[in-house]
């Protein structure tokens, strides 16, 4: 099976499993979004869910991110881990997105990267869930699992969104990647794989081999 084919078949299979295919970081605005996976990276989307509330209540406005004490936003973030460097990269990329793109949430991946502390993931997440363009969002749900169904051979973030849009139809890409959470949350855990049970398990080369 040619990993084109095999693809295609994941996406139907997950479609039926995962009608709704939605970001779990929860945001109002692009900003918002940005912000939040940020506050993402190594830290569990359940727990920035649980910080956000109090730091978008606080800080409505891009302005109110440029002049905030960095002080004040370590304290609410302190729990996501990591909050000095995320605090610091919260309040950089609002005064570079005032400074550099009027304000508005930069809309291409090479924009989105020369801000602090954005990378290819969370460029890509607001390229697809912003602008409602085709993106891959390589993180490590996408990276294990693609790699078990042997749509990929490379545990390389970068080389993993470069693979996976050979093979996926560009209007699916968004998606496929949030459902690929999904799927990794409640089927395809890292350490127990639930095979039985699995939508794609007709297609993934590492359930067959455990058969």
């Amino acid at each position: 099976m040619r990993k084109k084919e095999r693809a295609l078949l994941c996406i139907e299979a997950l479609k039926k499993e995962y009608n709704e295919a939605l970001c779990s970081l929860e945001a109002g605005n692009p900003l918002e979004l940005l912000i939040a996976t940020r506050l993402s990276a190594q830290c569990t989307d359940a727990r920035v869910n649980l910080v956000t509330p109090l730091l978008f209540e606080k800080y409505k406005t891009l302005d109110d991110y440029c002049n905030a004490e960095l002080s004040d936003i370590e304290e609410i973030i302190h729990s996501c881990g990591f909050y000095h460097a995320k605090a610091k990269d919260i309040i950089g990329m609002a005064k570079k997105i005032k400074s550099d793109f009027a304000g508005q949430v930069p809309d291409t991946i090479e924009k989105l990267t020369s801000l602090p502390g954005v990378g290819r993931k969370t460029a890509n997440l607001i390229m697809g869930d912003v602008y409602k363009q085709p993106a891959v969002v390589a993180d490590t749900h996408l990276i294990r699992i693609t790699n078990l169904i042997g749509l990929v051979e490379t545990k390389d973030p970068h080389k993993v969104e470069i693979e996976l849009k050979k093979i996926l139809p560009p209007e699916e890409s968004n998606d496929f990647c949030h459902r690929m959470v999904l799927h990794g949350r409640a089927v395809c855990v890292a350490r127990k794989p639930k095979c039985e049970i699995c939508c794609i398990r007709n297609y993934c080369k590492s359930a067959k081999i455990k058969d």
